[in-house]
């Protein structure tokens, strides 16, 4: 995989994006951020650890390394972490969440600069929604009401703040009726199915975020397991899983998006379909604009 290789880890980063380039300024289309980085596994350091360390859900690092015990990792090993994304389609270019790579895109469009965040979303029954909505509250230290479904679980109809409350400490209400990003007392619960049907952010990551958002803020839930981005002339694809088996044919669905960007022409289908066969989530080289795109 030939991209580029940063060095030391990751929280919190903010990249530079371009979605609607113009030749005649010199700017090339920028949609891939971020970048692969090294780390060599320490004594007890489980691969959770180290997702979480570089900004990763328990997917990402799971994805990319199937073949390792997630628990005890080989101290020593180095490893190549994926910390590198391309950006999901938007409207707004103001928080995007794309539930099949279970991650959060918060752009500042006025100064092209985009945040990523990685995600907890809901379980089967309790699938997150796709929807576009916008932020209604925000509040710290919340308490949660606690849904019937859950009575006989936490044996209370309302969690006070503290470290028992699944909300953490932050919550941001959606216009979605009963959705909202927020905290965890779970953190292993990022990258995961877990949820009942909220979107929860790391401790440390949905401090960032609360501050970073308003009243009205546009939110775009999408689901995209497919995704195709540029660096300059070269075309990157990204496939995840089909976590929600909405996709009846993503050959054919990878094919369509191709299409629709004009870029069709321009990939080695052989490549696009490793990926999609693949479905680690990481992006790969498949293609370069040729001259007279």
């Amino acid at each position: 995989m030939a991209v580029l290789l940063l060095s030391g880890k990751v929280s919190a980063e903010s990249y530079r994006y371009c979605l609607n380039p113009n030749a005649d300024k010199g700017q090339s289309a920028y949609t891939v951020v971020g970048g692969l980085r090294g780390h060599i596994v320490a004594k007890k350091e489980t691969l959770l650890d180290i997702a979480r360390n570089y900004g990763l859900g328990y997917n990402e690092i799971s994805l990319f390394y199937p073949e390792i015990d997630p628990w005890i990792p080989k101290e020593g090993q180095s490893l190549d972490i994926p910390t590198l994304w391309i950006l999901p389609s938007t409207v707004y270019e103001e928080v995007v969440i794309n539930i099949p790579e279970m991650r959060l895109y918060r752009f500042s469009k006025k100064m092209s600069m985009v945040k990523t965040y990685p995600i907890g979303i809901g379980r089967e029954g309790f699938e997150t929604p796709i929807r576009v909505a916008h932020v209604v509250e925000r509040e710290r230290n919340p308490a949660w009401t606690v849904p019937p479904s859950a009575w006989s679980e936490y044996g209370k109809i309302v969690v006070p703040p503290g470290p028992q409350n699944p909300l953490g400490d932050y919550w941001v209400g959606l216009s979605a009726e009963h959705i909202g990003i927020h905290g965890t007392n779970r953190p292993w619960g990022v990258g995961r199915t877990v949820s009942r049907g909220c979107i929860r952010l790391y401790p440390e990551h949905i401090r960032y975020f609360f501050n970073e958002v308003s009243q009205g803020t546009k939110v775009e839930i999408i689901y995209e397991p497919v995704k195709f981005g540029l660096r300059g002339d070269i075309v990157f694809a990204e496939v995840h899983p089909d976590i929600y088996n909405k996709i009846p044919d993503i050959y054919q669905h990878a094919r369509v998006i191709l299409s629709q960007k004009g870029l069709l022409g321009h990939v080695d289908l052989g490549l696009v379909d490793q990926c999609l066969k693949k479905q680690n989530g990481v992006p790969v080289i498949v293609g370069q604009i040729r001259e007279g795109w």
